[in-house]
This record gives C-alpha cells, structure tokens and sequence, in this order.
C-alpha cells in the first residue's frame, strides 16, 4: 500500500495511448477507477482502467495484439461480459494493471464510475475505504483473492449508494 501519487493518472493516459494505437476504432472510452483513481488514499499501486469497446467479439479477435503489448489474458475470469487482462512490470515483475474490458452499455462500467465519482465526492467515505483497505491488506497480505472478499461488502453497500444517488 502506498499514498496516492498523482503520476498514477498520468500512468493512465500513457497506457490509454497504447491501447488506442494498438485497438484503433473499436476502443471507444478509457476510464481510470479503483482505489488509485481515489485522490487522497493509499493504495495498492496497481492500476484499474476500464476500456470500452464497441465489441466483445472484435475484442476477442484482437487478443494477439493486445497480448503483444505484454498483457495475460485471462477472458471473463468469473465475471460474465467482461474480459480481464494484466500486466506486469517486465523488470520487477509486479502488477502494474488490471485491464476491465466491457463493451459499450454494460452495466459494470457505470458501477465503476459511480463508485470512484461517489468517493471523489465524498472524502469521508474514501477514508473509510481507507481504513477498510488497511485492515483487510493486514488480514490478507498474501492473498489477492481473500483481501478482495474482505472488501467486498463493504463496496458493494457504497456502489449501492452512489447508484441510488445518481437516480
């Protein structure tokens, strides 16, 4: 866990840069979301980044190149409609991104924004994420998988909320 950094957003718009040259027409939006698009709150310095495309199918056809740029595909990986991909960094070999692709209209993208807009907005929310993070890292170091589930209640009680407040 580290304090944010203001790079990471610039981090973003350099691995949106790739992914345009490399998906072309059927990228259509590149969003930055999870705990290091959060001003203000520390975080694991992997990036979250939700490309929109026009078509999973074309998507799916395009796995060579964008396995070309360093990513593991992993397809759905246990969320339907969506496809995930990693990349690591090639000299540490940590986790540099997390890539959520969806295809325009699905409902997960405005899941995403909701949530990270509604923390953005709400500083003391984003301190209790904070302060959730910290106790499940500390409970789960060594598990990605557990230390996800461990904040899972949690998001999903403030997801629910930034939803209803948009109406």
């Amino acid at each position: 866990m580290k304090p944010h950094d203001r790079l990471w957003a610039n981090a973003v718009a350099a691995e949106a840069e790739r992914l345009a040259a490399t998906l072309g027409e059927e990228l259509l939006a590149v969003h930055h979301v999870g705990s290091t698009a959060i001003p203000g709150i520390v975080a694991k310095p992997t990036l979250d980044i939700v490309p929109v495309v026009r078509s999973l199918d074309a998507l799916d056809a395009m796995r060579p190149e964008v396995e070309a740029l360093g990513y593991r595909w992993w397809g759905e990986y246990g969320l339907v409609g969506r496809r995930f991909c990693t990349l690591d960094d090639p000299e540490t070999g940590k986790r540099r991104v997390h890539l959520h692709c969806y295809q325009l209209g699905a409902a997960a993208i405005g899941r995403h924004l909701a949530f990270r807009d509604y923390l953005v907005a709400h500083p003391e929310l984003a301190a209790q994420y904070e302060a959730v993070k910290r106790r499940c890292f500390e409970q789960h170091h060594k598990s990605s998988h557990d230390y996800s589930s461990c904040k899972g209640d949690w998001i999903q009680r403030i997801e629910a909320e930034a939803l209803a407040a948009l109406g």
